[in-house]
């Protein structure tokens, strides 16, 4: 359905071809690699890419996909791989994958290469193209949304692995009739990776932020206002920080972390959950450390993330505390929160009983405090 060959900017996609075998089978054997591709044989050797080259790409043309060497023009020198598999011809669509030598990631190969596949494929009628990518995998997902798909969804123990665990899948999609270029992300990176105003810093949330959070949301009082209101359990907390960085990817939460800038120790955490995109609305949430309150940092730290959320284009942010929690209502007021009113019996609490929320908004034409 493609042509043998694609020039396109910064790359080549041309067949494998046995020079390619010592070049495929260093890559593949690298240990990321390896983590973005379950179903590699392991070892994986230079007759591995030998089988590869003389009877699985070639098998995957057969079988109505596309299979092709990722090269660098001038030298033609393999610098990854990416093909066209499980078409459904029924329905116009095939899954596009793709991975990228050690010595060339981080140039913008594997975009490149999606985006001239992808066009081509289209060209020859595919009217939908599915990329998956690990959960974790962030760096396959920053290629997805520069190549122009959207985020669709997860795919629920997609994945068999290693050692038989399903895992699931993040889906990509891109449309014919999608406009060219880049996905729009609705939530971008925070500029140079933080925000600041010299006594907090806010950051996404990474994998090391795991101990500090644990204990923030196994205090009691944080624990009372979890729905449903039990405590994490570490796993749990594990997940949410390796996961951070997809979730803000796909548009669904910016997952936060609270710094004392002067120490950079962790003061506590906030959470922008985009729960209604087509409005413009979204939920901000904060908890801090016990030895970081009492010291401003809370309307400091939420202060800062409403400014960067009006600045991407949010028009209204909410946020709810319980009806005690009069420290929390004071700071949301300091910012310029509003109070809106008192919905009844919205929040499961212990032992089967419901809790009341004070609700309160700020709009991006709201003066701020």
């Amino acid at each position: 359905m493609t042509p043998e060959t694609i020039e396109a900017e910064r790359v080549r996609l041309r067949p494998f071809h046995l020079d390619d075998v010592v070049d495929t089978a260093t890559a593949c054997a690298d240990p990321v690699t390896r983590r973005g591709i379950a179903g590699l044989p392991d070892p994986y050797t230079e007759e591995s890419a030998r089988r590869w080259i003389t009877e699985g790409a070639p098998a995957a043309w057969t079988r109505g996909g596309a299979a092709y060497a990722i090269a660098e023009p001038g030298t033609d020198r393999l610098l990854g791989g990416i093909d066209l598999s499980q078409p459904v011809p029924t329905r116009g669509q095939w899954e596009i994958g793709y991975w990228v030598a050690p010595w060339a990631r981080r140039l913008g190969v594997a975009t490149a290469a999606a985006r001239a596949l992808a066009e081509h494929a289209f060209a020859a009628g595919c009217a939908r193209l599915e990329l998956l990518t690990d959960e974790e995998n962030t760096a396959s997902q920053r290629v997805a949304l520069a190549a122009g798909f959207r985020h669709e969804g997860v795919r629920r123990a997609a994945d068999p692995g290693r050692g038989g665990d399903r895992k699931d899948l993040v889906a990509w999609v891109r449309l014919a009739d999608d406009p060219p270029g880049p996905a729009v992300r609705l939530l971008p990176d925070l500029p140079d990776g933080r925000l600041s105003d010299g006594v907090v810093t806010v950051r996404r949330v990474a994998p090391g932020d795991a101990d500090p959070l644990h204990r923030l949301h196994t205090l009691p009082e944080v624990v009372a206002n979890r729905v449903p209101p039990v405590p994490p359990a570490r796993e749990s907390i594990e997940r949410r920080c390796r996961l951070a960085e997809s979730h803000w990817l796909a548009g669904r939460s910016a997952d936060l972390v609270i710094l004392d800038a002067a120490s950079g120790t962790t003061a506590g955490g906030c959470a922008l959950m985009y729960d209604e995109p087509a409005t413009g609305q979204a939920m901000l949430g904060c908890s801090m450390l016990p030895e970081a309150r009492g010291r401003g940092l809370t309307t400091r730290a939420v202060r800062l993330v409403a400014g960067w959320a009006f600045d991407i284009g949010l028009a209204r942010l909410w946020a709810g505390t319980r009806p005690e929690n009069v420290a929390a209502q004071r700071a949301l007021e300091k910012i310029g929160f509003r109070r809106e009113g008192l919905l009844r019996g919205r929040l499961p609490g212990p032992d089967g009983t419901r809790t009341d929320s004070v609700l309160f908004g700020l709009l991006a034409a709201d003066p701020r405090g």
